[in-house]
Parts: C-alpha cells; structure tokens; sequence
C-alpha cells in the first residue's frame, strides 16, 4: 500500500522537482525497512506517514535544493543515525557519490543493510568517529558537501564538517531554531577558520508549518546559488 501517494504534488510545489516511479518505490521501501528497523534498535521516533515523509524525506532534500542542479559531486553525511539525509539523497541524486557515517555500529549495520535494499550504488555507509575518520585519506578533504543534522552547538558541528571539506566545499548546517547567540558564536568560529556563513535560510515545512534552517559554510571565496 503507497504511504506518500497523497503528497505527491508537494514534491513539485516546494521542491520543484518529481520523483520517478522508482524513486517513488525506494522512499516507500525506505519507510517499511525503517518501521521494520524500529522493531530491532530506536532508529526514530517519527513513524507516522506524513510526519516521516515531512521530517525524513522532504527535510533531508530541502538542506541541499541549493546544490540541485549540480551533477557528479561528493557528499558525506556525518551523524547519519538512521540515514537521514543521505539515503534520500543518495535515492534523489543517483549521480552524488554519497557516504554516510555514524559511530554506532548498530545503527551503520542498518544503513548498509538498506543500501542494499533498496539497490543503492551511490551510497555506501561507514562507522567510526569522525574526529578519526575526517583525518585518514580516504576521508580527508574529499567532498563537495559535508552534512550535519545539527543537534549540539553549530560551531562543534562545524568544526565536524571541516576537515572532510574540499577546498571549494560546503559544509550545510540542518537545523530547528537558529537563534542569534548561535549566530553569534558561529561568526567567531568561521573567522578563526577561515570561513564565511554564506547564507541563512529560514523555511517552513510544507505539511505543518514547523520552522526549519539551513546554514551554509564555505571558505570566504567560495559562493552558492540563491536559487
């Protein structure tokens, strides 16, 4: 039984863009391996159709909508949990090259699990501590965007981010409230480092109205589309 069929057209009126019958399938097929998943070890607390496809699918692809239109790039997703945002991403954008971390090996054995699943040949899921893995080659500087869910101080998620970065990378910030002292303590960061908040996005979600923000770092002469 389709669990999003009904919120089709909200792909297209928020995001401007359509999933294709078999990214349709995946999302759905990603649901049922997470609700089966949550049987095993707490993945999530959002289990609910909409909130899922709201919370899950739609956030995890709105945090990178300004990087839509570019093809062929790196992306690590740091803290990945359940897999939220690579595998929807990695399920959007099958020409990313999509790596997702996350230090608890339980929850690592479920990504790679569903990456197989669902057939995924741009993803693939490693465990460790970043602050080992972000220095080892295979890691180091070597993508386009580094994601955070971030739930702790945005300068400490930043400061995750870094290393991993290319020189003309993006580190994207997911994040609930954005308030000013956060804003604040960020700006001090990015100055001892070298880098600049490129932008500030404020958003709502398409089904309740939560209020979302996306923050993007770069080096200070690196710049993103507003679109």
């Amino acid at each position: 039984m389709p669990h999003f069929s009904h919120l089709f057209d909200h792909w297209q009126s928020t995001l401007n863009w359509l999933p294709s019958p078999t990214q349709v399938d995946q999302f759905e097929k990603l649901y049922e391996l997470v609700l089966e998943g949550n049987s095993k070890q707490n993945l999530t607390r959002i289990t609910a159709s909409e909130d899922f496809w709201e919370k899950h699918l739609w956030d995890s692809l709105r945090g990178v909508l300004a990087f839509w239109g570019q093809e062929n790039i790196k992306v690590i997703d740091i803290g990945t949990g359940a897999g939220f945002p690579g595998l929807p991403i990695a399920i959007a954008k099958p020409s990313w090259q999509v790596t997702l971390v996350d230090s608890k090996q339980k929850k690592i054995a479920f990504v790679k699990e569903t990456i197989q699943a669902l057939q995924l040949s741009n993803a693939i899921a490693q465990s460790g501590r970043v602050e080992d893995l972000n220095k080892v080659a295979p890691y180091s500087k070597k993508y386009d965007l580094a994601l955070v869910r971030a739930v702790g101080a945005p300068a400490i998620c930043a400061s995750y981010c870094l290393p991993f970065l290319k020189k003309s990378g993006t580190a994207v910030l997911y994040r609930g409230q954005w308030l000013p002292e956060e804003s604040e303590q960020l700006d001090i960061f990015c100055e001892q480092e070298g880098l600049q908040v490129v932008k500030q996005e404020r958003f709502q979600t398409p089904l309740t109205l939560g209020v979302r923000h996306s923050v993007y770092l770069s080096p200070r002469s690196i710049s993103i589309s507003n679109s």
